[in-house]
């Protein structure tokens, strides 16, 4: 049997060759530091630092890594389905428009304790309604969803800047934002959660939203791995012929896996506006969207390797703020490229590695394998 067509352990699939691919782009990157006179090994003790050093470092690594795990689940919850779903930017956008809409109607009406879970399904149906349309054409027309979740998230940004300038700004003011929501709409911090114990943390903007990513993650898993609809769902993603055969309907399935994976993005809107911002507010997406891809990519579409995946993005962008604010010679812009090569080779060239791990993981395990026949005598000699 060719050594290409053999299974790899899942330790090496989901764990090793992310960390080579990491790897060879953090090696690129050195490459670049050296050419503009700085020592990589020191830029990468400042991105440690930054990211993981202290406690509000560690704080901002984990906010940033609230919105990956959201958005990495998103594109994971499609992928599986064989959808891309490139819209997770548009999704994000109107899940935190959800959740504004609700505050900013309810703050003064209802408790904390009542807002959170209407928070939560604001953010759900923003979400999942803005993944609607494209999934309803790809299940009934035809229409590819890549093409037109790309352009749902250019008629999310626009609808976001007519309603930001035109309905909801605060009157008196002219920076697009609207007021801020009262105390009982905001979302606790986790240092208020810990100080509500007795625990001292640094103040960071990691918020209760983290709780729910890793709620998202198990309910993810289970739905994908153990429910009948997640077995419909990744019998499509492998053979949309054979789940026909058994009796699966496609288009159910691409629509309630597309609106599903709009709902998870849109809870980026919970941990920005709701937990971090308290107003609605142009451009909150930062493209957390986009970078979903490479995490879910990287994570290989598992919710536990998603969140690692998440991890690494969150000290790649806190890290990166600090390193280009240490070391004057490495810009924001030159950050951004690095965390670019991260994404290239986590996500384009993802499995540029695999075909020679593969040979050599085999040609290493079968020569160690115990139940080889013994070689003749005349060969040993």
């Amino acid at each position: 049997m060719s050594d290409q067509t053999r299974t790899l352990p899942r330790w090496i699939d989901i764990g090793l060759i992310p960390l080579i691919n990491v790897a060879m782009a953090l090696v690129v990157s050195g490459v670049i530091i050296l050419a503009i006179g700085e020592n990589p090994i020191d830029a990468v003790v400042i991105m440690l630092h930054g990211a993981l050093g202290y406690e509000e470092g560690v704080g901002y690594t984990l906010y940033y890594a609230t919105n990956f795990i959201f958005t990495g689940l998103a594109v994971a919850m499609a992928f599986h389905a064989g959808l891309f779903n490139i819209g997770g930017e548009g999704q994000a956008y109107i899940g935190g428009l959800g959740v504004g809409l609700a505050m900013l109607g309810l703050d003064h009406v209802l408790p904390m304790g009542l807002l959170i879970p209407i928070a939560i399904l604001m953010a759900a149906a923003g979400g999942a309604l803005w993944a609607l349309i494209p999934a309803y054409l790809q299940a009934y027309r035809g229409s590819h969803v890549v093409i037109t979740t790309i352009m749902f998230n250019f008629i999310a940004s626009a609808l976001m800047v007519y309603l930001m300038v035109h309905v909801l700004i605060e009157p008196g003011q002219q920076s697009p934002e609207s007021r801020e929501f009262a105390a009982n709409a905001q979302l606790p911090f986790i240092y208020q959660v810990l100080g509500w114990f007795g625990i001292p943390m640094a103040k960071s903007p990691a918020n209760l939203s983290l709780v729910w990513a890793l709620i998202c993650c198990v309910g993810v898993w289970f739905y994908i791995w153990r429910t009948k609809w997640g077995y419909e769902l990744r019998a499509v993603g492998f053979n949309e012929r054979a789940a026909i055969y058994g009796g699966v309907r496609p288009a159910r399935v691409i629509i309630l896996t597309m609106c599903l994976s709009g709902a998870l993005a849109g809870f980026v809107g919970l941990n920005e506006i709701m937990g971090v911002q308290h107003k609605l507010l142009l451009d909150f997406t930062a493209g957390y969207g986009f970078t979903g891809i490479a995490v879910s990519l990287m994570g290989r579409n598992h919710p536990l390797g998603i969140i690692l995946a998440s991890l690494l993005f969150g000290v790649l962008y806190q890290g990166g703020a600090d390193l280009a604010f240490d070391v004057p010679n490495i810009t924001r812009e030159m950050v951004v490229a690095i965390q670019g090569l991260i994404i290239l080779f986590s996500g384009a060239l993802a499995y540029m590695s695999t075909p020679w791990i593969t040979r050599l993981y085999f040609r290493l395990h079968d020569g160690a394998t115990p139940s080889d026949p013994p070689k003749p005598a005349h060969e040993e000699a």
